[in-house]
C-alpha cells in the first residue's frame, strides 16, 4: 500500500471511528431517549450524565475518548505515520463527531474526542495538562465555551514548548483542533468571556485588603 493510500485509509477510519454516536446508544440503552433533549441539546456526554447519571455519563466520556485515541494511536504509534498525512488522521475523529453521517451531519462539540485524539499523539501527558487548564478555565470563567478556548489557547503553549522540535506537525493539529473547538462552541463565544461571581468577590476582598495595607504603610511613614 502507497503513503497516500494509507493516509486515505487512516483519515476514513478514525472519521467513521469519531462519528459513532455512543451517547445517543447509551442514552435509549439507559432508558432515557434521545439525549439532545436535554440540556445544550448536543449528542455527548454532558447531556447523558444529565438524562441518566453519572455512571452512563461517564461511560459516554470514555467512549467518546477512545474513539479519538484508538484510531490516532495506531496511526501514529503502528502505522508511523507523520507529517501532513497525521495531521489530517488525527483531526478526522473530532470533525467525525462534529458531523456525523449518523446523526444527519450533525454532532456534538467534541470535548472528549479531542482528549483521546491527544492521548493517541502523546500519551498521557497532552490530556493531563489540557485537562489541568480546562479545570482552571472552568472553575473561573461563566462561559464553558471561553473555558474551552481559552484552555485550548493555552495548551498550544504546552504543545509548542514539549513537541515542536521532534513533532511540528502536532502544531499544526492543535491550529486545526482549535478552529475545530471554535466551530462547536461559536454560539457561545458571542458574549465577552466573563469570571465567575465567587472570582470578583475574592478579587475584590483581595484589592480591599492591598489597599488597605498600603494606606496603612503610608500612615505609618
Amino acid at each position: 500500500m502507497n503513503q497516500i493510500a494509507e493516509q486515505v485509509l487512516w483519515s476514513v477510519l478514525g472519521f467513521l471511528s469519531g462519528s459513532i454516536p455512543f451517547a445517543i446508544w447509551l442514552g435509549r440503552l439507559a432508558g432515557k431517549g434521545d439525549v439532545r433533549q436535554m440540556g445544550d441539546g448536543n449528542p455527548g456526554a454532558t447531556n447523558v450524565l444529565r438524562a441518566a447519571g453519572w455512571r452512563w455519563g461517564a461511560a459516554a466520556m470514555v467512549l467518546d475518548f477512545f474513539k479519538g485515541a484508538i484510531p490516532v494511536g495506531l496511526a501514529y504509534f503502528f502505522a508511523r505515520l507523520s507529517g501532513w498525512g497525521l495531521v489530517l488522521v488525527a483531526l478526522t475523529p473530532v470533525a467525525g463527531h462534529i458531523w456525523s453521517p449518523w446523526l444527519g451531519w450533525r454532532g456534538g462539540k467534541a470535548v472528549a474526542a479531542t482528549f483521546g485524539i491527544w492521548s493517541g499523539l502523546t500519551v498521557g501527558a497532552g490530556p493531563t495538562i489540557l485537562g489541568l487548564l480546562l479545570g482552571v478555565a472552568f472553575s473561573t470563567l461563566t462561559s464553558s465555551g471561553w473555558a474551552v478556548l481559552l484552555a485550548f489557547l493555552a495548551y498550544g503553549a504546552f504543545i509548542w514548548q514539549t513537541y515542536t522540535g521532534v513533532n511540528p506537525e502536532f502544531m499544526w493539529v492543535w491550529l486545526g483542533n482549535l478552529a475545530l473547538l471554535g466551530w462547536t462552541h461559536r454560539s457561545e463565544l458571542t458574549s465577552p468571556p466573563s469570571l465567575r461571581p465567587s472570582i470578583l468577590t475574592a478579587s475584590r476582598k483581595i484589592l480591599g485588603r492591598a489597599g488597605e495595607d498600603s494606606h496603612e504603610a503610608m500612615d505609618n511613614k
